[in-house]
């Protein structure tokens, strides 16, 4: 399920929220709640690192593992690993938690800039000085880092990372579970495969195949992309 953001919409009632994952990543989408103010109260972390548990990060309680989602029915959750390492991080955990679609949140930090045309699915975050300058689709659980810039008629499907500092021309596809790396830069109507990982700093004139590693300036293909093939054609979480 898919839902428009804009500015200005009306005020929801205070929602209950957890992160799954008290890392980098986690960590900077607490602060993006912290930024929204009235609109989430933050629980804590979910965390499977059991040395975190009972602990703090940056304030923040650790409350349990990742399966401690179903004993807080009525909190929302975002999905917040990344490791350009172990990319499908997030999709392994959509699997094996088996969450409805409504039971995640959507978080937008308030200085992102979201086109009123834009899309953005569930268990997506945006977090500072993200924009989106016209229509665009985003699906679900998308991680959008600081600074990245959608330009018009932009498609980004379910899972995709995108690093600081991504820049995305007009037009540019991004398939299910791709990972940018900072400050990748891809020309405007280029697609990049399912499950495809480009270096940081890439400039990508043509389309990248699938679950391939590209990397310079221009980007060129690396290597196959290590333990993806699996996911491609899976579900990220049932409905």
């Amino acid at each position: 399920m898919r839902y428009p953001v804009a500015p200005g919409s009306r005020r929801r009632a205070r929602q209950d929220l957890v992160i799954v994952g008290a890392g980098g990543f986690g960590r900077e989408t607490a602060e993006a709640v912290r930024a929204a103010g009235a609109r989430w109260r933050l629980l804590g972390f979910l965390d499977d690192n059991p040395a975190l548990h009972g602990t703090q990060v940056d304030g923040v309680p650790v409350l349990g593992p990742a399966d401690a989602v179903h004993d807080l029915p009525r909190a929302q959750v975002v999905l917040c690993t990344v490791n350009p390492r172990v990319y499908t991080s997030r999709s392994d955990l959509a699997d094996r938690l088996r969450l409805p679609d409504d039971r995640y949140a959507t978080v937008v930090h308030p200085s992102a800039q979201v086109a009123r045309r834009a899309e953005v699915g569930h268990g997506s975050v945006l977090l500072a000085q993200a924009v989106v300058t016209a229509r665009a689709e985003i699906g679900a659980h998308v991680a959008v880092m600081p600074q990245t810039v959608l330009t018009h008629d932009t498609e980004v499907a379910e899972l995709v990372t995108l690093a600081s500092g991504v820049r995305l021309g007009g037009g540019v596809r991004l398939a299910r579970g791709c990972y940018l790396g900072a400050g990748a830069l891809v020309r405007e109507f280029t697609k990049v495969g399912e499950w495809s990982l480009v270096g940081m700093g890439s400039v990508v004139l043509h389309d990248v195949p699938p679950q391939e590693v590209w990397a310079g300036a221009p980007a060129r293909f690396l290597r196959a992309a290590a333990g993806t093939a699996a996911r491609a054609g899976s579900a990220a979480a049932p409905s």
